[in-house]
């Protein structure tokens, strides 16, 4: 009976441990706030996401192993808060993908984002140089369906280039995680 008890106590503390370290120190537990005052630039979407874009990036599955490659045009216009971009995505399967974003800034930071794919609405929040959105995405039929919790947050670089990284969830449990660059193209 005492080597049960150790064992279920083992297994209660491991849990915990876990929760507190995805909690306090993981990619999650980042705020918008811990970016505000951050020197450099503060991320301006209507100045940062408009327009022509071009992106590059990569799939992460669970096992933290590179599962597909993409790059994707991008095209963003605003019209004072509200924000329209549409992702054109090429992977390296051949597959593509049409996606559109709906977007309303508000005057406090706070962002509202909508897609056919994303459940309900994406909230996020600006803060300095970064961006948190929070949302559930379906995906589609052929990978399953299924709808995941997902966290994305856009960092500024110095350069005017935005990096993404994003962790998609079921049921707590990381299932796959993005990361992108998205860079204005030049006018040719």
């Amino acid at each position: 009976m005492d080597m049960l008890y150790a064992v279920v106590a083992g297994a209660a503390v491991i849990l915990a441990l876990s929760y507190l370290r995805g909690r306090w120190f993981g990619f999650t537990a980042q705020a918008p706030s811990d970016y505000c005052g951050a020197p450099g630039e503060v991320l301006d979407l209507r100045k940062h996401l408009n327009g022509p874009i071009q992106c590059d990036g990569v799939i992460y599955g669970p096992t933290g192993r590179v599962t597909s490659r993409f790059t994707a045009e991008f095209d963003a216009t605003w019209d004072g808060n509200r924000g329209r971009m549409t992702e054109d995505f090429t992977y390296d399967s051949g597959a593509t993908q049409r996606r559109e974003w709906h977007l309303t800034l508000g005057n406090d930071g706070r962002v509202v984002a909508t897609a056919p794919d994303v459940v309900g609405e994406g909230l996020g929040q600006l803060g300095g140089p970064a961006l948190q959105l929070r949302y559930r995405i379906r995906l589609p039929e052929d990978s399953g369906g299924h709808v995941l919790d997902t966290v994305d947050w856009m960092y500024l670089a110095p350069n005017g280039t935005i990096v993404n990284r994003s962790q998609f969830r079921k049921f707590g449990i990381k299932v796959a995680e993005l990361v992108a660059t998205m860079r204005r193209k030049e006018a040719a």
